[in-house]
């Protein structure tokens, strides 16, 4: 299973592709962060990051893809930029046909790093180390996105076939 993995934000959204099956470990593919000028008017903010995560969709043609779910933060700017670029990142999946998935950071860094508490550098280490690389991927926007697609490959998984095969069966057309 291929998973593009999603880190939401409107000035760095990390982007991550792994390749894995539940139990096993991950392969790297791929990651980037893309970047938008917060001196740019927010219709051309989001329009830059839709383009570029359409582009990453149809290049690395995943499975599917996972996002972080926007969770509530003292910053209502702050969470307002990621949830934005969340609904974006959902929306690409999407319009590609793609089963998107979304997990809380809490969800993400239990599946990683098997505690729903680890910090930043805990998670890169573990990123790093489960995808068998040199050195940690960076910025720390890449290595969230990363990780974002390892939960999704080893928990999400089955979630999204199962509720792509109930779709199906919704729409008449079990396969």
């Amino acid at each position: 299973m291929r998973v593009l993995g999603v880190d939401p934000g409107l000035t760095r959204c990390g982007v991550g592709v792994v390749e894995g099956v539940p139990g096993r470990p991950c392969t790297l593919v791929a990651y980037y962060v893309v970047y938008t000028d917060p001196a740019d008017e927010l219709p051309a903010r989001l329009l830059h990051l839709d383009r570029s995560l359409t582009e990453l969709v149809a290049e690395h043609r995943p499975d599917s893809v996972a996002v972080e779910r926007v969770f509530s933060q003292h910053n209502v700017r702050t969470v307002m930029g990621t949830a934005q670029a969340s609904g974006i990142a959902v929306l690409a999946g999407a319009r590609a046909g793609l089963p998107v998935q979304t997990y809380t950071p809490s969800e993400v860094k239990a599946a990683v790093t098997g505690s729903g508490q680890a910090d930043k550098a805990q998670m890169t280490a573990m990123v790093t180390r489960l995808l068998r690389l040199s050195e940690p991927p960076r910025p720390a926007d890449a290595a969230d996105a990363l990780a974002l697609a390892i939960c999704h490959v080893w928990r999400g998984g089955t979630r999204s076939k199962l509720a792509a095969a109930a779709d199906r069966v919704r729409r008449g057309g079990a396969r």
